[in-house]
C-alpha cells in the first residue's frame, strides 16, 4: 500500500462547503489510470486530479483530471484548485506568480493574485450555433418553449459542452430538467440577472455523461460561455457569474478580458488536508 498527499478543497468560493469540492493526489506517480479512474468513483465528487511531473519544460506540473465517469482533457475548477493543492504541498513556480500546468489539452497559464487563482481560456476547438433539431430537443429536456432559448452556441474547449441562452436568471434558477432527456449532452444555460444582483449572470451545467446530473460550479463551461459572449457583444468584457444556488451553492467566478487573453477566476477554500493510503 502506497500513501500519498492529499489535499480536498472547494474551489469558486471563499467559505468551505459553498462551492465546488475537488479531491487532488499529489505524486501519483505509482498509480495506473484504472487506479485513478477507481478513486476517482470512489470519491463520487464531480471530478478528481492527480498531480505529476511535468512531460513539458515549460509546465510546472502536469495534471490528470477524473470525473466518477470518464477522464477530462481540461477542467476548470480542477485547475484551479490543483494549482492551489500544489502550492500548498511546496510546489514552487518557474515564473513568480504565474504557474503553468500541464494537462490534456496542453499548456494552461494560472495566475496567482492573493487568495484568487485565475487561469486563461483555452481557445474553442468547436464553436457555432447548434442545429435546430438540437435546440428543441434541448427545449423539451429543460421544459421551456423554444422561443425561450434566446441564444445559442458550441462552447466546447476540452469538454464537449453546448450552450443556450434564457431571458432572465429566474428562468434558469427554476430548471427542472429531464436529466434523461439530456443523457448524451453536456449542457450549459445562463440567463442575465436582475438589475441590482449581486453578479451580471446566473449560469448551470448539466453534465449527465460525466456521472453528475449537475455540476455546482462549472470553469471550463464559464470559459467557453466568456469566449462566446464576448466575441459576440452578449457580454461586457468584465462580468462576474453565479452558478451552484439550485444546489445550495454560492459559486462566484469573475471572468474579464486583457488583451486577446480572457481570465477565469475564482477563489479557494482549504477543507481537507492529510494522507491517502491506495
Amino acid at each position: 500500500m502506497t500513501t500519498f498527499t492529499f489535499h480536498q478543497v472547494d474551489v469558486f468560493s471563499d467559505r468551505p462547503l459553498m462551492g465546488n469540492p475537488l479531491a487532488v493526489v499529489h505524486d501519483a506517480d505509482a498509480l495506473t489510470t484504472e487506479d485513478m479512474a477507481r478513486f476517482a468513483r470512489w470519491t463520487n465528487l464531480s471530478e478528481t486530479t492527480f498531480v505529476l511531473p511535468p512531460t513539458d519544460a515549460r509546465a510546472d506540473y502536469r495534471v490528470r483530471i477524473f470525473t466518477p465517469g470518464q477522464e477530462l482533457p481540461f477542467a476548470g475548477h480542477p485547475t484551479l484548485g490543483t494549482c492551489w493543492a500544489w502550492l500548498q504541498a511546496g510546489g514552487v513556480p518557474a515564473q513568480d506568480g504565474v504557474v503553468v500546468q500541464e494537462c490534456g489539452i496542453g499548456l494552461v497559464t494560472v495566475k496567482v493574485q492573493g487568495t484568487q487563482l485565475a487561469f486563461a481560456a483555452p481557445p474553442l476547438l468547436r464553436s457555432g450555433p447548434l442545429d435546430e433539431a438540437l435546440v428543441q430537443r434541448i427545449a423539451r429536456a429543460l421544459g421551456v418553449q423554444r422561443a425561450d432559448i434566446v441564444h445559442h452556441q458550441w462552447v466546447v474547449n476540452g469538454p464537449e459542452f453546448c450552450a443556450v441562452m434564457l431571458p432572465s436568471a429566474e428562468q434558469v434558477r427554476a430548471l427542472r430538467p429531464d436529466f434523461a432527456a439530456l443523457a448524451d449532452l453536456k449542457l450549459g444555460v445562463i440567463g442575465p440577472q436582475a438589475p441590482g444582483a449581486p453578479t451580471d449572470f446566473e449560469v448551470r451545467g448539466f453534465v449527465v455523461p460525466s456521472g453528475v446530473n449537475e455540476d455546482p460550479v462549472t470553469g471550463s463551461l464559464n470559459a467557453g460561455l466568456a469566449v462566446w459572449l464576448m466575441q459576440s457583444g452578449l457580454a461586457p468584457e468584465r462580468y462576474s457569474v453565479t452558478q451552484g444556488t439550485a444546489l445550495g451553492r454560492a459559486g462566484r467566478v469573475s471572468l474579464h478580458k486583457e488583451g486577446d487573453t480572457i481570465w477565469v477566476g475564482g477563489a479557494v477554500s482549504p477543507c481537507v488536508e492529510g494522507r491517502l493510503s491506495l
